[in-house]
């Protein structure tokens, strides 16, 4: 098992108290692949570097697990699809 940060940007239009409902759907696939959810940490809303999809705000959340590299491959897969999540950044945390 590896040690895994990864930064979510949903999309500015999903409201502040559904974001931590929509991160959770999608942290069921490290707990249903054997994987631990170490931390999770809302920001809130910022504002963005640049324009994604016309927008200049999105909701950010860091979040720390470890798990197999498939699991987090899987979770990754999934969440470029959702259409409220705007861009995900998985890197492997040294232990």
């Amino acid at each position: 098992m590896r040690k895994y940060e990864i930064m979510v940007l949903v999309d500015s239009d999903v409201d502040e108290r559904q974001v931590p409902g929509l991160i959770d759907k999608h942290l069921e696939v490290i707990t249903k692949g054997g994987g631990s959810i170490d931390n999770v940490d809302h920001w809130g809303r910022r504002r963005l570097a640049y324009d994604i999809n016309k927008k200049s705000e999105a909701s950010y959340t860091v979040l720390q697990v470890t798990c197999t590299p498939d699991v987090v491959q899987e979770m990754d897969r999934l969440m470029t699809i959702d259409e409220k999540i705007v861009r995900t950044k998985v890197l492997r945390r040294d232990a």
